[in-house]
């Protein structure tokens, strides 16, 4: 492509295995060895296969919105990502948001402390209501419970922390507020389909990063 001159100079091209002949034969092109996907004007250039599908993901939600690109993404048992980033798939998304206070400010504060007394008594009690009706009216206004949004929100928080530390999993537990390794590795399964080892191993920036430096 860069020899076709299909390529600008300023164009960003992703990793690979010829990461270093690109950049001694060709200096005036931008290299971004550490994004799965990038947009420079009308060109756009993924880093291999699966990121290709990344990036067609970005596209649908370029054309279409967010909403959609979250379906194809469910439907293809895919994880949505952020544009040229690595696996995010955060809370906000996932769900539905109340249309008004107190749930939506409600929703804001489980999101905020994942790791406090998230209980279905607890909750009822900020909006001051019962946590019979406070359940109902949850469930009507955001469709689901308010148990299954705190499991989201806590899942969706180990996921960020998985991804962007190296704290230990102990610890990533305790601050997503998921209990025990045992309750958090089955959440995972349930919500994300793969256990938080197998999630980190896959999604962790800094690994990423260092295996694109072995690539290169």
């Amino acid at each position: 492509m860069i020899r076709s001159g299909a390529s600008p100079s300023d164009a960003s091209i992703l990793y690979g295995r010829l990461l270093e002949t690109l950049a001694r034969r060709y200096p005036d092109v931008r290299l971004e060895p550490d994004t799965l996907f990038v947009c420079d004007g009308s060109i756009y250039t993924s880093a291999g296969v699966t990121a290709g599908m990344d990036l067609a993901l970005a596209l649908v939600e370029e054309d279409l919105g967010r909403e959609v690109a979250l379906e194809v993404a469910r439907e293809l048992v895919m994880f949505l990502r952020r544009p040229g980033g690595q696996a995010q798939f955060s809370a906000q998304l996932s769900v539905q948001f109340a249309e008004r206070a107190p749930l939506n400010d409600l929703q804001a504060y489980v999101l905020d402390h994942p790791d406090a007394d998230l209980s279905v008594e607890t909750l009822a009690r900020r909006v001051s209501m019962s946590p019979r009706n406070f359940a109902r009216v949850f469930t009507r206004q955001v469709g689901t419970t308010p148990a299954r949004f705190v499991a989201t929100a806590r899942v969706e928080t180990a996921r960020r922390l998985l991804e962007e530390s190296a704290e230990p999993l102990e610890t990533v537990c305790s601050r997503s507020g998921l209990g025990t390794l045992e309750s958090m590795r089955r959440a995972f399964l349930r919500i994300v389909g793969i256990p938080p080892g197998q999630y980190r191993a896959r999604f962790n920036s800094r690994r990423t990063r260092v295996s694109q430096r072995k690539l290169a």
